[in-house]
């Protein structure tokens, strides 16, 4: 997706993130159909134009956004893995994000807070609220043009509908 993106501004902010090697290994790992370093480019950059519109923190929404899904995990795992990994992916990649990259409150709460309602962790923000918004949109676009995942994907979501309302 990088390749269609022709802002300037918008690779200024974030081409150290997509330079950085470890944060390239997302490029290899599936995600809604696609790698999920291309899902995050998307949440991103859908993000940040929308903040940028809305005259909010742009600069810091590229970045989270970018950095939202940033967490490292095998291909191979298990089913009860990769499900468990909804619920918790958000707190590794604000770990993996602050080891690599200095992020500050804002950039936080918008990587952990980009699963609400599933994840526990309230969004602080509009730029938080907007990346949280714009990664289920994406999500849903994803999955949608992805036909043998379809069937997958609204049992995933009914499954997470329930869990959430048992809480």
């Amino acid at each position: 997706m990088t390749k269609n993106i022709e802002n300037s501004e918008y690779l200024n902010l974030v081409t150290d993130i997509l330079d950085n090697q470890e944060f390239n290994k997302l490029d290899t790992i599936s995600h809604h159909g696609i790698s999920r370093l291309e899902h995050s480019i998307r949440v991103s950059y859908y993000s940040y134009k929308i903040t940028k519109i809305l005259r909010l923190n742009y600069e810091v929404t590229a970045r989270a956004g970018l950095l939202h899904d940033f967490f490292i995990s095998a291909e191979d795992r298990k089913l009860k893995d990769r499900f468990l990994s909804t619920f918790i992916h958000p707190k590794y990649a604000v770990k993996n994000a602050s080891e690599y990259f200095e992020i500050n409150d804002l950039g936080k709460n918008i990587i952990e807070s980009h699963m609400f309602p599933i994840y526990k962790s309230l969004p602080k923000y509009a730029e938080s609220w907007i990346v949280s918004i714009v990664d289920k949109i994406a999500a849903i676009y994803e999955f949608s043009r992805t036909v043998s995942l379809k069937c997958s994907y609204m049992t995933n979501l009914f499954i997470l509908m329930i869990l959430n309302n048992l809480r």
